[in-house]
């Protein structure tokens, strides 16, 4: 039998990126949309610190990021903007328009100096700080950034790598754990060119603090600008664990001469967001190729009970403006209500939690700002002698559930829902933990003390 030489020499003279393509090939794309709103025509709220600080002009853009991935029929986009979060029915409102996607993750920076798009930060106790006009506006430039990834996608291959910086994250909170890793993925496209970035980092972007009154991305605009000028490409920030507090206040940075950069200044949010792409080109320096394929995605949604006296109010005030339910003890099942002022009956609100398999990369989405204990199996054990509930069961860690070889979370994802702390640790009467005088900070942002208990649980089941 003879045998043509041709196609072996066809595939001889291949790139070899394409020669390592195989049937169902992965494709990526990256897109960005300007979602900045205007101080000078309509008042603007910042959110993040206290109400009433009214923004005064624009410092920086604030942006909508996404990245598209689809794998033979299966598409997935995630998408990350410069605000302080969003509730679940805006990714709700997002998807329908993107009906063509199998998943859509809609999630924030958690930036605490754009503006207020949850209610929270108005200019008093009893008016919203939203502005409906804007938050269509912003739901608008998720849909054309998705969109704009989507018509990008070409053929890519992806390496990942990870870098730990514990000196760039200060904690807020005892006991002091830190989630100090930061993963990176970079995309390849048949010629070697590097077509986009995805950065994953665990802080608050607050370093311009509570009396900056200028519109910005805070140090993330800093960190995209610095990998851009690097890599030539689109880069994605996403935001992982922040709760518990990890924070770029009190995070000592210092300039090229060595001189200590303030707290609140823009010199310091530049600095730190230096550092970060930094850190994130160490990453990538060390990244090795990783396989994204197939993918595979689970969510689910379920019900959480609203314990936050301060939260009820804001329902009922209309400030906190979304469905509200009535709490039975079953977080697979709840009947809504229309209550006003009703102390007496436990109400609760729908989110859910996600789960993104990549090939070899596992993805948490999480909604709201998980404390670190709970990511990485480090809740205090025993606990300490003032806890609330010294006797609550230990939490399953989100990463301890995620077996393959490479492990990422994305928090606000999907929604907006508050500090998600360890039973064991909420810590909101006296005697107080480690023999403090007074309470910590974290409790008066949860939900209640059953938030993280529940949805570990269900993310627990959803992968099982």
């Amino acid at each position: 039998m003879k045998y043509s030489i041709l196609p072996i020499l066809f595939l001889a003279f291949l790139p070899t990126s394409l020669q390592a393509q195989p049937a169902g090939a992965l494709f990526g794309g990256f897109g960005e949309v300007d979602v900045t709103p205007a101080p000078a025509k309509k008042p603007v709220w910042l959110a993040g610190f206290g109400k009433n600080r009214k923004a005064t002009k624009v410092h920086d853009p604030l942006m909508a990021r996404a990245i598209v991935l689809q794998h033979n029929k299966k598409r997935v986009a995630i998408v990350s903007v410069d605000l302080v979060g969003l509730f679940n029915d805006v990714a709700q409102r997002v998807r329908k328009q993107l009906v063509h996607f199998d998943y859509v993750l809609v999630s924030s920076t958690h930036n605490h100096e754009g503006p207020d798009t949850m209610g929270l930060w108005g200019p008093n106790l009893f008016t919203s700080g939203i502005d409906p006009d804007y938050l269509k506006h912003v739901e608008a430039g998720l849909v054309k950034a998705i969109q704009e990834a989507d018509k990008a996608k070409e053929p890519v291959r992806a390496s990942i790598g990870t870098a730990h910086a514990p000196e760039l994250l200060h904690d807020g909170r005892e006991p002091y754990i830190k989630h100090d890793e930061l993963v990176a993925l970079r995309f390849i496209d048949e010629r070697g060119r590097t077509t986009g970035i995805v950065v994953q980092w665990n802080c608050h972007p607050e370093t311009l603090d509570s009396k900056n009154t200028e519109i910005s991305a805070d140090y993330v605009g800093y960190t995209i600008d610095y990998l851009k000028k690097k890599y030539h490409c689109p880069i994605v920030y996403l935001t992982g664990t922040v709760g518990g507090l990890m924070t770029s206040l009190h995070v000592e940075v210092k300039d090229d001469k060595g001189q200590k950069l303030d707290d609140g200044t823009f010199a310091k949010t530049e600095r730190y967001g230096q550092l970060v792409g930094k850190l994130a080109e160490k990453a990538l320096a060390d990244a090795k190729p990783v396989a994204l394929t197939p993918i595979d995605v689970r969510s689910k949604a379920f019900f959480l009970p609203i314990d936050n006296t301060f939260y009820v109010f804001g329902f009922n005030l209309g400030v906190l403006k979304r469905d509200a339910f009535i709490w039975n003890g079953d977080p697979h099942k709840a009947e809504p209500t229309a209550a006003k002022l009703d102390l007496k009956t436990r109400l609760a609100i729908q989110t859910e939690v996600g789960w993104l398999k990549l090939g070899d990369l596992e993805i948490a989405a999480i909604p709201g700002e998980i404390y670190p204990e709970l990511v990485l199996s480090k809740v205090q054990d025993p606990p300490d002698r003032g806890a609330d509930f010294p006797d609550a069961p230990i939490e399953p860690g989100i990463y301890a559930q995620m077996k393959s070889k490479h492990r990422m979370i994305v928090g606000l994802a999907n929604d907006e829902i508050g500090y998600i702390l360890p039973k064991r640790q909420w810590d909101a009467k006296a005697p107080y933990c480690y023999g403090r005088k007074k309470a910590q900070y974290g409790e008066e942002n949860s939900l209640g003390p059953e938030t993280g208990r529940i949805l570990c649980e269900v993310f627990r089941t959803l992968l099982r």
